[in-house]
């Protein structure tokens, strides 16, 4: 996903959601498919509710993301090996990575067919950035001139501005924008939702337009039923590369993994995003060449909740600590086990597949080692109350592997470590973001961009809206902000690689494993693929008759 997004939240255990035409490789199978091709069909996805409103500067969870990538088109998209594909923009330009242009195609509109222009993106950002709005993406806009004005950092202040400085309408199809210091990957970051264009209706009701959004994406928006289902259908005049290949989808909520895969096995569901950790062992012999196993980019870590008595009374807890509590845990047999080998036990902080990647990051901190666990945890003075928790939310299929995991760390340490489970990913965001998580959370990232700084800077500079655990360091922060003004987009991953190498003396957060795909569809559809952010590619599938 993806400034300091919080990208997308990975919901379950084994999946996520973002670009509708990053395509990582996937599942083209579906040739058991029944009768001809539909063009007008309609198929399901299973979903949960949103967290929020779809709003593009405040949905930043995989349920809401999956549903937004279908409404909303961006400037730009990006292909499997990290290079764009321009969508609204003809062309996006710069430099000096810091002043860049951006000129529109001609002939877009929006879904209540109103043109898209220069304005749209410009007021939708403006609106998006100021913090009287309160949008949770809004500081994926730090890096243009004149976002301190409009969102100050002081708690409670008001903005003393309208609009940001740095950007400039220059006719209907061309604007630029002029960033506080040069960012080599910023055209990556466009591809994010938050920096999707709004229309004028947008600005009379946003809390009406978050319930029944207007967008210029191939479908646009048919029906909400909260917690039931959401219901989107084709845009025919969308002017993008990705049409719609189908007449729509239904986005179908589910409680539980396990129902879903029921539900596929009988016909009522077509396409899942994952499978329950019980389903993993019979799922392939199951769906047959309807099963998917893929690889994709994304990582799930245990990120501290730092503003938790626990670790910073009476003084901030000592990193060595949370170095034990990652080398007791034994991530080669749960994955084999538990995870039925759909994971990769994780050796650093930043995803497979994204620019910048590199083996062993970490060290020997990702290796299981009892001895050295309960040594770096004695050497750090121990962890306060010698017990700790793991929040997870019970409808991603995370219990067994957060059972697994407290076993380890609990027999190789002595130190008791129990699950701490929320109803829903709804209820594991709120308490999150409430600051209410006791001890530990379980925390899922999927690439927003292509780029490693998305999931070092994203997620552990001081502000960052993916820094759900307060974790504040400021010669990490001074680092990130010279990776992020290097001269090239080469010499910033070459940075961030060696930020993500120092970052085991910080310990933000314990890396656990590689995301997969391990999901499935049913024989109503055909053509199903998955993106390199995991979800399925909505305007790809095809419907039979």
């Amino acid at each position: 996903m993806r400034g300091a997004k919080s990208a997308k939240w990975v919901a379950g255990a084994i999946v996520v959601a973002l670009a509708a035409t990053a395509c990582g490789g996937g599942s083209d199978s579906g040739t058991d498919a029944k009768g001809e091709v539909d063009p007008n069909g309609i198929y399901s996805i299973e979903v949960g509710e949103p967290e929020k409103l779809l709003h593009t500067g405040d949905t930043m969870e995989s349920n809401g993301s999956i549903v937004m990538d279908g409404l909303f088109s961006r400037l730009v998209d990006y292909k499997a090996d990290g290079s764009l594909e321009m969508i609204n923009a003809e062309s996006v330009e710069s430099t000096d990575s810091k002043t860049w242009t951006v000129k529109l195609k001609k002939g877009w509109t929006f879904h209540d067919g109103t043109p898209v222009t220069a304005k749209s993106y410009v007021d939708a950002w403006n609106w998006n950035a100021n913090v009287t709005n309160a949008q949770g993406l809004a500081s994926w806009f730090a890096d243009i001139k004149g976002f301190d004005a409009l969102h100050p950092e002081k708690e409670g202040a008001k903005p003393t501005a309208e609009a940001m400085t740095g950007l400039k309408v220059v006719d209907d199809t061309t604007f630029t924008i002029e960033l506080n210091n040069a960012v080599p990957y910023f055209a990556h970051k466009l591809a994010y939702v938050v920096f999707a264009p709004l229309p004028e209706s947008f600005y009379k009701d946003p809390k009406a337009a978050g319930e029944k959004p207007v967008g210029n994406g191939p479908y646009k928006f048919e029906s909400w039923d909260h917690k039931k289902q959401i219901k989107i259908v084709r845009y025919d005049d969308y002017k993008g590369p990705n049409k719609a290949k189908n007449g729509g989808v239904v986005f179908k909520n589910y409680t539980t993994l396990e129902a879903a895969y029921e539900d596929l096995k009988s016909g009522n569901v077509d396409v899942l995003r994952q499978i329950a950790p019980k389903d993993l062992p019979v799922y392939r012999q199951d769906l047959g060449d309807r099963a998917v196993d893929q690889a994709y980019s994304a990582i799930q870590t245990m990120a501290i909740a730092f503003y938790a008595d626990q670790w910073k009374k009476p003084k901030l807890v000592d990193p060595k600590v949370i170095q034990g509590l990652s080398m007791a845990i034994d991530r080669n047999t749960i994955t084999k086990t538990v995870l039925q080998g759909t994971r990769e036990p994780a050796t650093g902080w930043v995803a497979k597949g994204v620019v910048g990647y590199q083996p062993n990051a970490a060290g020997d901190v990702t290796t299981f080692d009892p001895a050295k666990a309960k040594e770096l945890i004695k050497a750090g003075g121990g962890v306060p109350g010698n017990a700790i928790s793991i929040q997870f939310n019970a409808d991603g299929g995370h219990k067994e592997w957060v059972d697994a995991v407290c076993n380890s760390i609990t027999q190789s340490t002595g130190v008791k470590c129990t699950g701490d489970s929320k109803p829903d990913f709804q209820a594991d965001l709120t308490a999150r973001k409430s600051k209410q998580v006791k001890s530990i959370y379980r925390s899922g990232w999927v690439l927003d961009y292509p780029v490693n700084a998305n999931f070092i800077s994203d997620l552990f500079r001081t502000g960052a809206a993916g820094n759900q655990g307060d974790f504040t360091n400021k010669a990490l922060d001074a680092k990130i902000a010279a990776a992020d003004s290097a001269a090239t987009l080469d010499d910033s991953v070459k940075q961030y690689q060696a930020i993500e190498k120092d970052l085991v003396n910080l310990m933000p957060s314990i890396p656990l494993w590689y995301y997969k795909v391990n999901a499935g569809f049913s024989e109503k559809v055909s053509g199903v693929q998955y993106g390199q952010d995991g979800d399925p590619i909505l305007t790809g599938v095809e419907v039979r008759k």
